[in-house]
């Protein structure tokens, strides 16, 4: 083989690592999330289609939290800052959103649960975050999320020290209207 074809190849090589690393990174974070959302791994929290019929003993505190991108002009919270629910409780909160521009803007909400061991137990029957949200110039909305606490919970011994669950949202533009 000359060298002119080894160099060739060698290019050749290198374009298609090059190539297969940049479509690994971008294929890489949605197939986490799917991963995630699918077995509640690293703080995502799986979605049911129906409430607990159980209900257990524990009485848990759920906190929610906030947040938005920088270049989202929204002012996004929840509308009360924790609850107290017994495992297996079906709980409904929501969350406040409001478009502070002149244009109308679709967003999407990024949901997870900490501590992270305690997400496979955190299970949503309705989410404003599984779905984009438009909101229009100017327009405040209130959004709903759907939840109960899987009371096996309580039986789980890694998790006895947990009393306290944190539910955390941010919002990120997804386009301008």
């Amino acid at each position: 083989m000359s060298n002119k074809n080894k160099n060739a190849t060698l290019a050749f090589s290198i374009v298609s690592l090059l190539l297969g690393m940049f479509l690994l990174a971008y294929a890489s974070v949605p197939l986490y999330n799917l991963f995630c959302k699918v077995t509640g791994t690293g703080g995502a929290v799986r979605k049911v289609l129906k409430g607990s019929k159980n209900v257990g003993k524990r009485i848990m505190t759920i906190r929610f939290d906030a947040n938005t991108d920088k270049t989202l002009p929204w002012d996004f919270m929840p509308l009360q800052s924790s609850i107290n629910i017994r495992t297996g409780e079906n709980a409904l909160i929501f969350y406040s959103a409001e478009n502070k521009s002149d244009k109308d803007i679709i967003g999407t909400a990024v949901y997870n649960v900490t501590p992270h061991k305690a997400a496979q137990y955190f299970l949503k029957i309705q989410c404003f975050c599984f779905v984009e949200q438009l909101l229009k110039a100017g327009q405040k909305i209130s959004m709903p999320v759907s939840f109960y606490i899987d009371p096996e919970i309580e039986n789980d011994l890694n998790l006895r020290d947990v009393d306290t669950i944190t539910l955390s949202y941010s919002f990120y533009k997804v386009k301008e209207n």
